[in-house]
């Protein structure tokens, strides 16, 4: 099966590469802007933003390949000092603080999600929400384990419990969007 980004890529070769350096640079600008979305919550280290839905539907939109080099293109861009981590951060000390592992935990969901939608995932509701909850366990196992060096046992207060209902809102909204998308393009 075809993604999103394979709808319009183009035949020639060249041109299909260069096509999929857009897609991944453009996608790493998206989850960089979703990540200065940022509110802070008061007793966690981790702050709620934009990036998980932002990588999420990255990997869906480019599949699995190109997803997890969007994301692996933007921590390229966080480590080189650009302000693209949650609140206008960068760096590597920042990779190495309480929300590294969720950083580096984007690989892994945009790469899992991609591959659910290159199976077709994203077509109908039930297995878009069900591509996003694994997409979320990808991007939580290692986050909550590298949290919990910081705050021991307080992991999932801080670092899971806080983020379920905007992570439900955000499973919603791609089920209302991709099965959507994918009929508007069927019409088309």
């Amino acid at each position: 099966m075809t993604t999103y980004a394979d709808v319009m890529r183009p035949e020639s070769r060249a041109l299909a590469r260069l096509y999929d350096l857009g897609l991944v640079l453009s996608a790493s600008a998206f989850i960089a802007v979703s990540a200065h979305l940022t509110v802070r919550l008061p007793f966690s280290p981790v702050p709620v933003t934009g990036q998980t839905f932002a990588v999420l539907l990255t990997g869906a939109l480019l599949g699995r390949q190109r997803g997890a080099a969007a994301v692996l293109a933007y921590l390229a861009e966080g480590l080189a000092g650009l302000p693209v981590f949650a609140g206008g951060m960068s760096g590597l000390a920042y990779l190495l603080g309480p929300t590294g592992g969720y950083l580096l935990g984007f690989v892994g969901a945009a790469y899992l999600t991609g591959a659910l939608a290159e199976r077709g995932w994203d077509r109908q509701p039930l297995t878009t929400a069900l591509a996003m909850v694994l997409g979320n366990l990808a991007l939580y196992a290692p986050g909550l384990l590298w949290l919990s060096r910081f705050v021991g046992e307080r992991a999932l207060a801080l670092g899971l419990w806080p983020f379920l209902p905007g992570d439900l809102a955000k499973l919603v909204l791609a089920m209302l969007v991709l099965p959507t998308g994918w009929r508007w393009l069927g019409r088309r």
